[in-house]
């Protein structure tokens, strides 16, 4: 790969950072916003609905506009709203009669971005000629948990040195990030989707392949493996650990991140060696194996551990989804691309949520509501296995 793209590849390895500051920086602020604005639990609460649907609304409506007006365009929106998004953050709740409004508001700037990027990045990189699409998938997305760890790790430093009050300064700093490569996007080269001696899937019929479906599944089961268990990453640091709320949201869930990065950055270094579908396979396996720790073991460490366990278990289902369905489904676009999105989305809003369901009919037991959650990961593993019934030459 020349030296053009691999401009390309860092700007995309960037958008996924920026994906992981939309999506978590914000969250370290909710009691700052309470104590700060007198706003309820509740309405703070619905910062992370707004969030959460309109990237689903993105991921849903991005197909008909992104190749209308092009992945450049459309790139340079999703940046440009990730920026004003967090840079509204520090004006919007100031200048407006209702400081709630603005948060309102400025969320919903940056969910704009978050969606698109969540539909832009991956597609672009798959169009890349890199030498190794798997390993190079796995590498994009292990950025979004460096990008994790970097902004609670930052932001905490930031806040025990500076002080919460001065929360805004580190906003526009994090605002920073998305403009940069608003910049960079301007200019890197970008590939089309699909070659010019390949023929399109039009959305007509990729319904009809049996493997889009399974894949869909695939994706959701993806989705929800991996937020079934790292939203309630805190509450087992808290309980493994013996420490208060806000050390164990801090290690809680960094520590799911960083061995979920730990094992994208390992795939995306050593991948070639592997069989995509049997690591696939196996991490459903492993996922499996962790849900059971979590839940069974009566030690609160060992829990903790198994949480880990599970973060480095998820970390290639998502990127090896996408690269399975690239391989099986050549020519499926963008169109493609987005309704996966759509279907990851809805398994990190239906994983979490069955596990909470299943722990408050379990008198509040949430390894309960995990050992439920089980189904997720074997689904996942059925339908890979699918897959290579159907497709057995496709990505090994």
């Amino acid at each position: 790969m020349n030296q053009s793209y691999r401009r390309t590849l860092t700007a995309c390895y960037t958008g996924y950072v920026v994906q992981a500051i939309v999506n978590n920086f914000v969250p370290l602020l909710f009691l700052t916003f309470h104590s700060s604005y007198g706003i309820s639990m509740g309405k703070i609460t619905m910062l992370i609905t707004a969030n959460f649907l309109i990237q689903l609304l993105i991921d849903l409506l991005s197909a008909g506009f992104i190749d209308r007006i092009g992945y450049r365009a459309s790139m340079l929106i999703a940046h440009a709203a990730a920026a004003a998004g967090l840079a509204c953050l520090t004006i919007l709740p100031e200048i407006l009669p209702d400081a709630y409004t603005g948060l309102f508001l400025s969320v919903m700037i940056y969910a704009v971005g978050g969606g698109l990027l969540e539909v832009l990045v991956s597609p672009v990189v798959e169009a890349l000629p890199t030498e190794n699409k798997e390993k190079t998938m796995s590498m994009l997305h292990s950025y979004y948990c460096w990008g994790q760890v970097a902004v609670v790790l930052l932001s905490t430093v930031f806040f025990a040195l500076f002080g919460l009050e001065n929360w805004k300064i580190i906003a526009l700093f994090w605002a920073l990030v998305p403009l940069y490569n608003f910049f960079v996007f301007r200019k890197v080269p970008l590939c089309p989707l699909v070659a010019e001696d390949e023929e399109g899937i039009p959305l007509s019929g990729l319904i009809r392949r049996p493997a889009f479906w399974i894949l869909m599944v695939v994706m959701v089961c993806a989705g929800a493996s991996e937020q079934a268990v790292s939203q309630w990453a805190s509450t087992f640091a808290e309980q493994g650990l013996g420490v208060n709320k806000s050390i164990g949201d801090l290690t809680g869930p960094m520590f799911f991140a960083v061995c979920m990065g730990t094992s994208r950055l390992l795939y995306g270094l050593y991948g070639d060696r592997l069989n995509l579908k049997a690591a696939m396979i196996g991490s459903g396996v492993l996922c499996v194996a962790a849900y059971c720790m979590i839940s069974l073991s009566p030690v609160p460490a060992l829990s903790l551990l198994g949480c880990g366990i599970c973060g480095f278990s998820v970390g290639i289902m998502w990127p090896g989804t996408f690269s399975i369905a690239a391989a099986a489904l050549k020519g499926g676009g963008t169109v493609m691309f987005a309704f996966f999105a759509l279907a990851g989305d809805l398994g990190c809003s239906g994983g979490p949520t069955l596990v909470g369901l299943i722990s408050e009919l379990a008198s509040a037991s949430l390894k309960t509501g995990i050992m439920c959650a089980v189904v997720f990961p074997a689904l996942l593993v059925l339908g890979v296995l699918m897959i290579l019934k159907i497709h057995p030459a496709e990505n090994g």
